[in-house]
């Protein structure tokens, strides 16, 4: 089976944002589409989002210049090449784009043209995409799902720094189960939200809710009694896993909570992470400091890698090179996986290979800015990651993930991951 043609095209994502979406079609007659998201909370790490910058379209984010360069140039460096070599489709359009961070045909074009194609051969092969995607090496598992269910920061017009506040179900046999336990918590979140009075800033970019508060603790406080109102143990049933999001409150060696009033060194943020690790059921914290604060993420580690996963988001950006001096300098024990931090399909699942075979985790993830795209699920199944964070269990945008998994928990023979916290 060969690629005989792309197409490609503009649509908007769950912002309102443009966004590329790629068709391809095989010699044999399969076709194959996929849908790129975008983000909003960036690291000045990742591989470029290529946007048009005329500002009399979309505000200068329209991506016709990356469609453009689908349909022309990777389009003629691509044909007829073999749609199940994967590793050499991605390591051509790299080679092709010529830049270090796929800046000149643009992260979203490169990233289409890779998933379309790995969805092609799988409708070719006439297998579910999870088996069509290049092997892990490890068991195939439903991951355990992170929800969304408070938000700040980018994601809800900065009500408060901490940009999300999730419920990670540990003690349930099943992925549907784990799901439930989570829109349980969503559900009473919401109720408390109400009877406290808090004023609610509406939905938040990923279906969380982004009450007015008064500090980033409190979300803390009310997620807990949240867990206990859905009649769930907080810490054994479900737990809380903290998107921090430093990056974007730090400056100049300093870590600003505006919203309380307070200025944090790297020492005293860390505390208070330890802090809220004793208090709370606090198990996974993401980016708990800023992308390049690489003398403070050891002590971080040292610190509290004990009892929770540390996650690297914008600290690593999905690229393979960071998280090899995060595995030799003892930085994290957790890398959140995001296609488009990278570009292509090969090298996501070899920094999520890598994360593992150190002994690490790893979390595949979506962005603020998704689509109804429901690749993500396939990806966490075949990589074998064992987790997942789409976000919350509101917008289609994000069920689409989930009921992706809920379905193929419903054709069986895939076992649940399950999440074990020494």
């Amino acid at each position: 089976m060969k690629i005989e043609s792309l197409n490609a095209w503009e649509i908007l994502d769950s912002r309102g944002r443009p966004a590329v979406a790629v068709e391809a079609r095989l010699s044999d007659g399969s076709v194959g589409q996929a849908q790129t998201p975008s983000g909003a909370s960036t690291g000045k790490h990742e591989a470029v989002e290529l946007r048009d910058g005329d500002a009399a379209r979309y505000g200068g984010k329209g991506v016709l210049r990356a469609v453009s360069h689908v349909k022309g140039e990777i389009a003629a460096a691509v044909t007829g090449l073999d749609a199940g070599d994967q590793a050499g489709l991605d390591r051509c359009m790299i080679e092709l784009d010529g830049t270090a961070n796929k800046g000149r045909l643009g992260a979203n074009a490169i990233l289409g043209v890779s998933c379309a194609v790995a969805r092609a051969a799988a409708v070719s092969r006439g297998v579910e995409l999870y088996r069509s995607l290049p092997a892990s090496g490890r068991p195939l598992t439903l991951p355990v799902p992170m929800v969304n269910i408070f938000s700040g920061g980018h994601h809800a017009a900065h009500n408060i720094e901490f940009q999300d506040f999730l419920a990670l179900p540990l003690g349930l046999p099943r992925f549907s189960e784990a799901l439930r336990a989570a829109a349980a918590v969503h559900t009473a979140a919401y109720e408390l939200c109400v009877e406290a009075g808090y004023v609610l800033t509406g939905v938040a970019d990923e279906g969380g809710w982004g009450p007015r508060l008064k500090s980033n603790e409190e979300a803390l406080a009310l997620l807990t009694r949240a867990i206990e109102r859905a009649g769930y143990r907080p810490g054994e049933d479900v737990a809380i896993a903290l998107d921090v999001a430093s990056t974007h409150f730090y400056k100049d060696g300093v870590y600003h909570l505006r919203s309380e009033g307070r200025r944090l060194d790297a020492d005293g943020m860390i505390s208070q992470l330890a802090g809220w690790c004793a208090r709370y059921p606090v198990l996974s914290i993401e980016d708990g400091l800023a992308e390049d604060d690489w003398p403070h993420w050891p002590e971080l580690t040292r610190r509290l890698g004990g009892r929770a996963q540390l996650i690297g988001d914008d600290f690593f950006t999905t690229n393979l090179a960071r998280v090899e001096r995060g595995i030799r300098e003892g930085s994290a024990n957790a890398v959140l996986v995001k296609m488009n931090q990278i570009g292509t399909l090969t090298e996501t699942l070899e920094v999520s290979g890598r994360a593992l075979a150190a002994g690490w985790r790893a979390v595949i993830s979506a962005r603020s800015g998704e689509t109804e795209d429901s690749f993500l699920a396939d990806l966490a199944i075949a990589s074998g990651a064992g987790q997942i964070k789409v976000g919350s269990v509101t917008r289609s945008e994000r069920l689409a993930k989930w009921n992706r998994l809920l379905e193929l928990e419903a054709k069986g023979g895939i076992e649940y991951a399950r999440l074990r916290f020494s």
